[in-house]
């Protein structure tokens, strides 16, 4: 192994660590876990897969950005449509998203800027809570979504570790979880890509039907 991979280990490890040791919902960890894991090399593999899928292909040429979100509009649509199930769950959980401002000049910088700002749009449609249990099943969808990504598999073994060392009385509850999310990602079409802004009023549940979503 050279010197240049051993420091990237090293650098993998203790961020990894770092993450273990911390409060869950350590975004700042996760970057930097990411940063260290997903190297060139990796976004490059992962580009690839993506450009396999006609969907996915267009959305890294084009990089369309969610753009403006009024939580407050939203939650005036319909119940039942992604709007209001998205602005609903922004607000029930005291989220915010991500500002509109930002922009991606390339695909690398589109990856991780769509999969971050449509990151809660896919808790929606997937079904997922945002407890411990919630984030490890859309964890594991992630992993069957956009392999050979290296951030989401390693989130995964964060959890474990973190239930083996902590709670072990969420065992069940976290094993049972990551099964959902593997099998309802393998299962589903695409998430990655998705113009959701154009599908702010159309029902939830016709969503999910056209991506083959089966909540258990």
């Amino acid at each position: 192994m050279t010197e240049a991979s051993l420091t990237r280990q090293q650098a993998i490890l203790e961020s990894f660590t770092e993450l273990v040791q911390a409060p869950y919902g350590d975004f700042a960890g996760i970057g930097k876990l990411s940063y260290h894991l997903n190297d060139a090399a990796t976004l490059q593999q992962v580009l690839a897969s993506l450009n396999q899928i006609p969907q996915c292909q267009q959305a890294l040429h084009d990089r369309p950005m969610l753009g403006p979100i009024d939580l407050p509009v939203l939650h005036q649509l319909a119940p039942g449509t992604l709007g209001f199930a998205y602005a609903d769950h922004m607000i029930q959980q005291g989220l915010k998203v991500m500002s509109p401002n930002q922009t991606a000049p390339d695909p690398i910088s589109f990856l991780g800027l769509h999969i971050s700002e449509t990151h809660d749009i896919w808790h929606v449609v997937t079904g997922c809570n945002t407890d411990k249990p919630g984030e490890v099943q859309l964890e594991a969808f992630y992993v069957a979504q956009l392999s050979p990504d290296r951030l989401f598999l390693a989130l995964l073994a964060k959890n474990l570790l973190k239930t083996a060392m902590d709670e072990i009385y969420l065992c069940d509850q976290i094993m049972d979880a990551l099964s959902r999310g593997w099998r309802m990602g393998k299962q589903a079409k695409p998430l990655f890509g998705i113009r959701w802004n154009t599908l702010w009023e159309t029902p939830l549940q016709e969503i999910r039907n056209s991506l083959e979503i089966t909540l258990d």
